[in-house]
């Protein structure tokens, strides 16, 4: 896609211009879970995606099964794409709900209906959003997060762990999915030795 936008380079680097798809990398893996009209759970993966503010989560997406399930329930759930559903959640992007309507099924995974919001919790993901949606318009899905949930494997004293979960990335650059790595420092603290 040519947006026929010129640029000026910038000197000492390899400069991509405008047309070229990455645009912020590494992108999280979520996993978006709504009813379908026969109360059957449907999956998909979205990796643009990102938290919106304090107690929101913002997805950038076309109109499909999804949405137009969003359309009927008003409700979803988000949860991560980790290293041990890394083959399951792949699937859940590659095919439609519309051909394969019930995917959720078809890999093995279970569900439970959210206590919450009108949507399934995928029990094999470790983390959950319970979300309503605050707004749905040109592609852009706003959900406020009313409940998030961990199954207690991830937790380290009573906080989610990173280590445990092991999520996974998308990088555009390579097409492929990332692991989270090791810590390399402190928020708020590594940057403190420029303000002595």
């Amino acid at each position: 896609m040519s947006t026929n936008v010129t640029f000026n380079e910038v000197a000492g680097r390899k400069n991509f211009g405008p047309d070229h798809a990455l645009v912020t990398t590494p992108q999280p893996c979520v996993m978006i879970a709504t009813w379908n009209k026969d109360h059957t759970p449907d999956v998909m993966m979205a990796a643009w995606a990102g938290q919106y503010d304090y107690k929101q989560i913002v997805v950038s997406m076309s109109k499909h099964k999804t949405t137009e399930n969003l359309e009927q329930t008003g409700a979803f759930t988000v949860s991560f794409a980790d290293i041990r559903t890394i083959a399951e959640s792949d699937f859940f992007g590659l095919v439609s709900g519309n051909k394969f309507p019930d995917k959720v099924a078809k890999v093995g995974f279970t569900f439970t209906p959210s206590p919450n919001v009108d949507a399934p919790v995928i029990n094999e993901y470790p983390l959950t959003l319970e979300c309503k949606v605050v707004s749905w318009s040109g592609g852009i899905l706003i959900g406020e997060v009313v409940n998030m949930s961990a199954d207690e494997s991830i937790l380290t004293n009573g906080k989610v762990d990173l280590d445990k979960l092991q999520p996974v990335v998308f990088d555009a650059a390579s097409m492929t999915y990332r692991a989270i790595g090791k810590v390399v420092g402190k928020a708020w603290g590594e940057g403190k030795k420029f303000t002595e």
